[in-house]
């Protein structure tokens, strides 16, 4: 195992020399804050019109868009580079923050680092960059937890490296669910992956497995409690993202906003993903939002 982790550190620093120099901003933790939402690599409308959409975000009173640039089967390692650039500078001029966001596979070492560097070299029409990048370390696919576990922790760590004061998070498996299914990913590397990183992020759904106020409530504020204990630190900077929105009725979107609202501690919450919002969750995080 030695062995293997040293091979991986050598891998990731050959595969991240030569990344931005010059980071678009300090680390302000921030850029990860407010009222989000989320795009996808699948959301077509979105990058037909990005103008459009960027327009549609900001009346919503969007602050911070997290969008996908690929994903460890897409074919390229950034997917709609044109689109995608229209769409950053669309939301920059609109005064709203751009977080990237790329799911590892962990199946091959130099694919996951190249994606994951191609999020800081990444440059919009205009020569804008993104505001904070992230890693959405969800991808199982790999049988073998443990070395999921390590190669998860390099990649980590040499974004980290080469972000410079780029601000960077990580969209870690919801904690809850680990803890109800421990075997999805055992011993998954909470504190060493928080140790690395500006905000965490992670995807707490309870919509079409869990009905009505009290569960939803309840699913929310351990996995919240959860996020705070495992990482060995109860100041961690949480992002909290519920849904699947379309999938969560009011009593389930009340009980999401309460438990966000009673915790009282996250910098940020967004629902999965923007084509899925319903005017129902709107008005909802609204409420939280402010």
């Amino acid at each position: 195992m030695r062995v293997l982790a040293t091979v991986l550190a050598l891998t990731f620093v050959v595969a991240f020399a030569g990344a931005a120099s010059a980071p678009a901003q300090q680390a302000d933790p921030s850029v990860f804050g407010g009222l989000g939402t989320w795009v996808d690599i699948y959301d077509g409308e979105v990058f037909a019109a990005p103008e459009r959409t960027a327009a549609r975000m900001a009346a919503r009173g969007i602050e911070t868009v997290w969008v996908e640039t690929a994903n460890y089967n897409a074919r390229t390692d950034v997917v709609r580079p044109r689109e995608l650039g229209r769409f950053v500078d669309a939301l920059h001029t609109r005064g709203i923050r751009v977080v990237a966001w790329y799911l590892p596979g962990h199946l091959s070492v130099a694919r996951d680092a190249r994606r994951a560097n191609a999020m800081l070299t990444f440059r919009t029409p205009t020569g804008g960059s993104f505001d904070g990048v992230s890693l959405n370390i969800e991808g199982t696919s790999l049988r073998n937890a443990t070395v999921r576990s390590q190669r998860a922790l390099s990649l980590t760590r040499g974004l980290r490296a080469a972000a410079g004061e780029m601000p960077l998070a990580i969209v870690p498996i919801d904690p809850r669910a680990l803890e109800r299914r421990p075997t999805r990913w055992p011993r998954f590397p909470w504190a060493a992956l928080a140790k690395e990183v500006d905000a965490i992020a992670p995807m707490i759904y309870t919509g079409g497995a869990f009905r009505g106020f009290d569960a939803t409530y309840g699913y929310v504020t351990r996995s919240l409690r959860l996020a705070r204990t495992l990482t060995r630190n109860p100041d961690v900077r949480i992002h909290v993202a519920g849904g699947v929105a379309n999938r969560m009725g009011s009593e389930e979107l009340a009980g999401f906003v309460a438990a966000v609202e009673d915790d009282g501690a996250t910098i940020g919450v967004s629902l999965y993903d923007w084509d899925t919002m319903t005017s129902t969750a709107w008005r909802a995080l609204a409420r939280v939002s402010r």
